[in-house]
């Protein structure tokens, strides 16, 4: 009997046609958490940049602080006796230059200003962004460190984006006597799931499987559950007063999430805290959107609760 050659390829190529959909599945999902991956890693890259002297019209000098992430590094500028100082927050991939407007024009008003880069950003330390925790270190140690140098002034601070979510994450040694609280995020959840979304635009709804994808890396790359990174929980539990800002057409934080903020802030106080969406404003730089309405609206804010005298 002759012998016949075997097959040269191999017996399972000839798949069932469900087989080859599920091999194509298979490798579509392999790719999607790479992509994943490797953007988790992008975006928890540090932000860092050259800043240098500050401007001569702000008249500040450059300060140094230690804290257990590393130290954190800024401008410091006193002002006037009796009329209070304000820590300045920058938001994501920033530094504290973007907070140099709101910084000038408070000094007009007489306040103390420390401009300050969150960890992992401008020339502070700092080896990962944490969306919060970390940071917080940095931030709990800025405010105490302005509180020490002013002890007979009241201290307020003005956080955006991030930097609020950052100092509502903070283990603070001593509150501050007021707070601005401009886009901050209610969730970690949300604030991944609203950027996706907007980035996919028509494909949105595939966000249901991206955002997963994203926040699982959390306790492997950073050894912190996201579930748990919830400012507005910690917001809920405060009873100085607050002010929370955002724009009615930000998509990153949306109206309805900034209201759920402005609900948490109310929940410790016996009277209801300001609230103020900003017509026509995105995730944007609110100061410089509006920069008129901001300065009555949120500088009102502030000196009511920071004049000593």
């Amino acid at each position: 009997m002759a012998m016949r050659d075997l097959p040269l390829t191999p017996l399972f190529f000839p798949l069932h046609p469900l087989g080859w959909v599920a091999a194509a599945m298979a490798l579509l999902c392999l790719g999607g958490v790479a992509v994943a991956w490797l953007l988790a890693g992008w975006l928890a890259q540090p932000h860092r940049q050259h800043i240098g002297a500050a401007p001569p019209e702000l008249g500040a000098v450059a300060v140094e602080i230690a804290s257990a992430d590393g130290a954190v590094r800024g401008w410091y500028a006193p002002g006037e006796p009796g009329r209070g100082a304000v820590l300045l927050l920058h938001g994501i991939r920033s530094d504290r230059r973007a907070m140099l407007p709101r910084a000038l024009a408070l000094q007009r008003m007489g306040h103390g200003v420390l401009l300050m880069d969150l960890p992992a950003h401008g020339e502070s330390d700092g080896g990962m962004l944490s969306f919060g925790p970390r940071e917080g270190l940095g931030v709990a140690q800025a405010l105490t460190w302005l509180q020490e140098q002013l002890p007979a002034e009241k201290v307020a601070v003005i956080g955006v984006s991030l930097g609020g979510a950052s100092l509502l994450m903070a283990e603070l040694p001593q509150s501050p006597d007021a707070v601005v609280l401009e886009g901050v995020f209610p969730t970690l959840r949300a604030a991944v799931d609203n950027r996706v979304r907007a980035v996919l635009g028509p494909l949105a709804p595939l966000a249901r499987i991206a955002t997963p994808l994203l926040l699982w890396q959390m306790p492997l790359r950073l050894g912190l559950e996201p579930n748990k990174l919830r400012p507005i929980d910690l917001l809920a539990s405060w009873t100085l007063p607050v002010m929370v800002l955002g724009g009615t057409e930000d998509r990153y934080t949306p109206p309805a999430e900034t209201r759920q903020m402005a609900e948490a802030a109310n929940q410790a106080r016996r009277s209801p805290q300001p609230l103020w969406l900003v017509p026509g404003a995105a995730h944007v730089d609110l100061h410089q959107f509006a920069p008129q309405a901001y300065e009555e609206q949120v500088f009102g804010f502030l000196q009511a609760h920071l004049h000593t005298r």
